[in-house]
């Protein structure tokens, strides 16, 4: 694999980030933390040049590639309808179950893509899959909400 050049590559996130306006700034630097760190040198270069608040760049840490985290995430259910998967999310949220949504986006952009990724699916941790599945089950399968009397 071939290696960038330092000095080539801090030129080219120069120029790049020159082009930008500056709400496209502000969307990067929101996100500066996947930033190499010379493109967040670049960034900051080109925020500074337009007056622009850099604060919020100055103490991004990002993980060493000796820290990254790699999960085990397991598929616990799938949705044809994003709505769905994002009401299943909220639940797990609710019960303080961490989950994520994989192509949600993508199929909301275009459903006739659902098909071809099979749904919308929803994960959590290895160590949560049986905590998840009893939550999803008591909440698909449990007593409807009583209606308030009060309305």
């Amino acid at each position: 694999m071939a290696r960038i050049d330092p000095e080539q590559e801090r030129r080219r996130l120069a120029e790049f980030y020159a082009q930008q306006t500056d709400g496209e700034l502000e969307s990067v630097a929101r996100q500066s933390g996947e930033l190499t760190e010379i493109a967040r040198e670049a960034l900051r270069a080109e925020l500074g040049k337009r007056g622009s608040y850099v604060g919020s760049l100055q103490n991004v840490t990002v993980p060493d590639d000796g820290e990254q985290e790699f999960r085990n995430l397991v598929t616990i259910r799938t949705f044809w309808n994003p709505l769905e998967a994002d009401l299943a999310k909220g639940v797990l949220e609710a019960a303080n179950i961490e989950s994520f949504l994989f192509d949600e986006n993508v199929i909301r952009q275009n459903f006739f893509y659902a098909s071809a990724l099979g749904g919308v699916r929803l994960r959590v941790d290895a160590a949560n899959v049986e905590e998840a599945n009893r939550i999803l089950e008591e909440q698909t399968n449990g007593t409807p909400l009583e209606e308030d009397s009060g309305l």
